[in-house]
C-alpha cells in the first residue's frame, strides 16, 4: 500500500519546478496509549464541549472559532474565511536560499518530513534541484503551508529524495542566557579534563539508532503484558545516584568501570513484537 501524501504541490527553484509531495518522515504510532475510561463500568469516555457560561453542551455544528478581541470578546472567524487565505507557498515550495547546515542552531528544526516526486515527468526536474543541492553541500531555506500555518522549511538531499525539516520562529526559541547565567566560568585541572575525556573515548561508538530501547516503553509493554495474565506487578526500585564527594576518585572510579563493561547489542525488534502480542 502507498504511504498517503501529507501535503501535495511543487517544488520550485527559479524557473525549474515539478509536482512533490510530502510524507511524515516520524511516527509516533507504535507508541503505547491509552484510553480514558469510567472505572465502574470499563466504558470508554468521549469529551463533550459545553458553553463556559450557560453550561449547556454544545452541538458539533454549533461549534466554531474566535479571535479574542476584548475580555469575553470574541470575533467570530468562519472555516471558509480562512479557507480563501491563498499564498504561493500554499501550495508551492520555492527555494529562496542557500545556507551551510552547520549555520543553523540545533532549537530551528521542528518536524522532518520525506519530499518525492509525483508522477514521471517531473522525476527529472526533481533530480535537478536535489542534486544541485548535494554538490554544493548546502540547505535549501523554502516555505511551505501545513495545517493553516506558513512554515520555513529546511530542504536536504536524503537517499533518492529530498528531508524537508520544518523550521521554528525566533519568537517560538527561547533564549538560553536566562538558564545557563548562574553557571560559573572554571579552569578545570588538566588531568581532570583528561581522565573525562578517557571516559568520553571509551563510549564513542558509531551513531545507530537501531541500537536505541525506550526503556519506560519495554516497561509499559511488560505491566500490560502481566495484567493481561493476571499476574501481581512488583514495583522496581531504582537506584539513586550517589552525590559525588571527590571528582578525581570518581573520574578515576569511571574508567575503571568502563573498562571492565562490554558494548551490548540493543535491539527495539524485541520490545515491537511484545507490543503486538500485547494488542491481540
Amino acid at each position: 500500500m502507498a504511504p498517503r501524501a501529507y501535503w501535495k504541490g511543487y517544488l520550485k527553484l527559479s524557473l525549474v519546478s515539478c509536482p512533490i509531495a510530502l510524507y511524515p518522515a516520524s511516527s509516533s504510532a507504535e507508541r503505547v496509549s491509552f484510553h480514558r475510561i469510567n472505572k465502574k463500568t470499563g466504558n470508554r469516555l468521549k469529551q463533550q464541549l459545553v458553553d463556559a457560561e450557560t453550561g449547556d453542551v454544545v452541538d458539533k455544528e454549533a461549534i466554531g472559532r474566535g479571535y479574542e478581541i476584548g475580555k469575553g470578546q470574541y470575533l467570530n472567524v468562519e472555516d471558509e474565511e480562512i479557507e480563501k487565505i491563498k499564498i504561493e507557498s500554499t501550495h508551492t515550495i520555492e527555494i529562496d536560499s542557500f545556507v551551510p547546515r552547520a549555520e543553523i542552531d540545533d532549537r530551528y528544526p521542528d518536524n522532518p518530513y520525506f519530499i518525492a516526486p509525483t508522477d514521471k515527468v517531473g522525476q527529472e526536474a526533481f533530480a535537478v534541484i536535489r542534486d544541485a543541492i548535494k554538490d554544493k553541500g548546502l540547505v535549501g531555506l523554502g516555505r511551505v503551508v501545513l495545517t493553516r500555518r506558513e512554515h520555513v522549511v529546511m530542504l536536504e538531499p536524503f537517499d533518492r529524495g529530498l528531508l524537508a525539516t520544518t523550521l521554528r520562529y525566533p519568537y517560538e526559541v527561547r533564549d538560553q542566557a536566562a538558564y545557563f547565567a548562574d553557571i560559573p566560568e572554571l579552569k578545570l585541572p588538566g588531568e581532570m579534563k583528561d581522565l573525562a575525556a578517557h571516559i568520553v573515548d571509551s563510549k564513542t561508538i558509531r551513531f545507530d539508532p537501531v541500537q536505541f530501547i525506550d526503556h519506560y516503553e519495554t516497561a509499559l509493554v511488560e505491566l500490560l503484558r502481566a495484567k493481561q495474565a493476571g499476574r501481581v506487578i512488583e514495583p522496581r526500585e531504582e537506584p539513586t545516584p550517589q552525590r559525588v564527594i571527590n571528582l578525581m576518585d570518581a573520574l578515576r572510579a569511571s574508567i575503571g568501570a568502563e573498562t571492565k563493561k562490554k558494548p551490548a547489542a540493543a535491539s527495539t525488534r524485541g520490545r515491537s513484537a511484545a507490543k503486538r502480542k500485547t494488542r491481540r
